[in-house]
């Protein structure tokens, strides 16, 4: 099988922490810049999966990097430069301590709270009669806490507002700017034959600046469902063909894992990582409309570090 990159341990010029996130490894320099390396590790329900997945990371990274450029007229962003296909250099930002999740369709963890009986997430109302995978009138949006560790949870505008998480102004601005971010997805998902189902949005401030930061419109950030055949299989409550890690955590659900207490994760042949694998690289293309360029793997570790570094020294 292909090689994976499941953790990092470089030493950059400058550098003075690192934090390793569930799928990022992101690396502090100067307190001025960051280092967010996209790695192959994958996660759901909160839980970093045991195998890597080939070219995710760089997958990731890639379009991420696309969707940056795309959306930079309506938000500055963070990225800099994306020196390796698995990494990027920024501009470093005090994050929120929230994620800002715009949903246009009812699925995923929303249409299983709805389906045990909830009629409000985060605040929002819902109507009764809907059925899974149906489209909103209009986006809505279900902010969640920002867990360093453990399970995010689902936490509402005025509740956000009230405990002072963040600043009424700055929320409202960042509200402004998901919405604004979703609908560009949305048209440039439509373009290429997609629905952006979806997707989360973080934000940090930078000089007092709202600036959006982190990767936007990936996978693993995202629900893509394929437009062809949409209705018909609505209509006919069948499920949509999509493009996203939701069929992860179907997988993980069937054979009995939902991260739960006790619960051990299925084994992971190397057929199915690279059945994932290609599901990522699948909508790689799709969404940018480019073909894949696999990176070269000889040594993946080297190569970002010798690509940053070179980076690093130019800012």
């Amino acid at each position: 099988m292909e090689a994976t990159l499941t953790r990092t341990d470089f030493d950059f010029k400058g550098q003075k922490s690192v934090y390793h996130g569930k799928v990022r490894d992101v690396y502090n320099i100067d307190d001025r810049f960051m280092v967010m390396v996209a790695t192959d590790r994958i996660s759901a329900f909160d839980v970093v999966l045991p195998e890597g997945i080939p070219y995710k990371g760089q997958v990731l990274n890639q379009i991420a990097e696309y969707f940056l450029d795309a959306t930079a007229d309506i938000v500055p962003n963070w990225k800099i430069a994306v020196p390796d296909p698995m990494a990027t250099v920024g501009i470093k930002c005090e994050p929120l301590k929230i994620e800002m999740i715009v949903r246009g369709y009812l699925t995923g963890s929303a249409w299983r709270e709805y389906k045990a009986g909830a009629r409000e997430i985060c605040g929002v109302p819902l109507p009764e009669g809907m059925r899974e995978n149906q489209k909103f009138a209009s986006p809505i949006l279900t902010p969640t806490t920002k867990a360093d560790e453990g399970h995010d949870e689902n936490i509402s505008r005025d509740e956000i507002i009230a405990r002072g998480i963040v600043d009424k102004d700055v929320y409202e601005q960042v509200e402004k700017y998901a919405l604004a971010l979703f609908e560009r997805g949305t048209q440039m998902a439509a373009e290429r034959g997609l629905i952006l189902v979806d997707t989360k949005y973080e934000f940090g401030l930078h000089d007092g600046k709202v600036i959006l930061i982190d990767e936007i419109h990936t996978p693993d950030s995202s629900r893509y469902f394929y437009a062809d055949g949409y209705q018909e299989r609505f209509e006919h409550g069948e499920e949509q063909r999509q493009l996203s890690k939701e069929f992860v955590r179907q997988w993980l659900i069937a054979h009995g894992f939902m991260g739960k207490p006790g619960q051990q994760v299925p084994y992971m042949s190397p057929d199915y990582c690279l059945e994932v694998s290609q599901r990522y690289i699948e909508l790689y293309e799709h969404i940018t409309g480019r073909k894949f360029v696999p990176a070269d793997e000889t040594d993946l570790a080297q190569r970002i570090f010798d690509n940053v570094s070179k980076c690093l020294a130019q800012l």
